[in-house]
């Protein structure tokens, strides 16, 4: 399977903010339309600090991710983080995540990134699923934690 994949720009936004909202909805994060479009916009509109891709059919994409950009003493340079990842569910199960993250992996390794996180539901067995195929591994000692500023 090769599935489009494009780096998503503010014209992408009318495609892109429906399925962010769609993904907001299915994990039950309450963000008003207008704090996506916020917190979208600096990323579509080349911030060094992450980027959104779009994949499947330009028209009418079949999901999206967003990777978000940080540094690590401990990896050695440039890091990565899956902030969102987000598949129609009638299109899921069909590889296309794995074939999304092993390509933008791949990407972002070009480009010197060391590592790639991600945050996942330790009780969500199908995702996972989806993340160790792609060759994320649980970091035994650590969690990740959160303050809210």
């Amino acid at each position: 399977m090769t599935t489009a994949i494009h780096l998503a720009t503010p014209q992408d936004a009318p495609r892109l903010l429906p399925l962010i909202a769609a993904f907001h909805t299915e994990y039950g994060l309450e963000m008003t339309d207008d704090a996506r479009h916020t917190a979208l916009m600096p990323l579509l509109e080349g911030s060094p600090l992450g980027a959104a891709w779009l994949f499947g059919p330009a028209k009418a994409p079949t999901g999206y991710t967003i990777i978000t950009f940080g540094w690590s003493m401990e990896l050695g340079g440039m890091d990565a983080f899956v902030d969102e990842l987000f598949i129609r569910p009638a299109v899921r199960n069909r590889g296309l995540g794995s074939e999304v993250l092993h390509t933008i992996a791949a990407s972002l390794a070009d480009v010197g990134v060391k590592a790639l996180h991600l945050e996942v539901d330790r009780t969500d067995e199908a995702t996972i699923r989806l993340y160790t195929r792609a060759r994320f591994k649980m970091r035994d000692r650590y969690s990740l934690m959160t303050r809210t500023l």
